[in-house]
């Protein structure tokens, strides 16, 4: 009998800033994580993008709360071009999620210079419908004015928005 995963000796890296990680961010790492044999999820560390809400340990911290039930599944973090990271960690694949037609246009140029960077292919999983308007900047907008992400979040990661928003509000 076999573990179901399809790519059993695959090491797959599925990249993003996760600030914050949201229930879609968790849906597209359970898949990924039943069809590769080792996932790492990378958080991308960007000095050119605006400050992130979330610190990296924030972040870091969050993500392993998420997937400590997940015994194929580590918190990574990396600066610099994805294709070096992904070559440097010797993975096969990059993982992406699909929501929207708009993200396959953005995501489709990323996979193909990847592809030519680090002759590494992107796997692309579509999003279950329930979270195809999910995105960690609408999440936090909502948040911080005052609206209910309960159901958009793990609960982790609504605990330290929690923290986050008090911390804000006393300043």
């Amino acid at each position: 009998m076999t573990d179901g995963k399809v790519a059993r000796g695959t090491l797959a890296v599925y990249p993003g800033s996760f600030d914050p990680p949201t229930n879609g961010h968790l849906d597209v790492i359970e898949r990924a994580a039943r069809v590769f044999g080792e996932l790492v999820v990378a958080i991308v560390v960007n000095p050119q993008k605006r400050a992130p809400m979330f610190s990296l340990d924030e972040r870091v911290t969050m993500l392993k709360r998420c997937v400590e039930r997940f015994d194929n599944v580590r918190v990574e973090h990396f600066t610099g071009l994805l294709a070096d990271y992904v070559k440097a960690a010797k993975a096969q694949v990059i993982v992406k999620g699909l929501r929207v037609v708009s993200d396959f246009e953005s995501e489709m140029s990323a996979a193909l210079m990847n592809r030519s960077l680090s002759d590494v292919d992107t796997f692309f999983l579509m999003s279950d419908q329930k979270y195809s308007f999910v995105s960690s900047s609408l999440v936090k907008e909502v948040f911080f004015l005052g609206g209910d992400v309960a159901a958009l979040v793990p609960q982790p990661v609504l605990r330290l928005m929690a923290e986050k928003r008090t911390t804000l509000q006393r300043r």
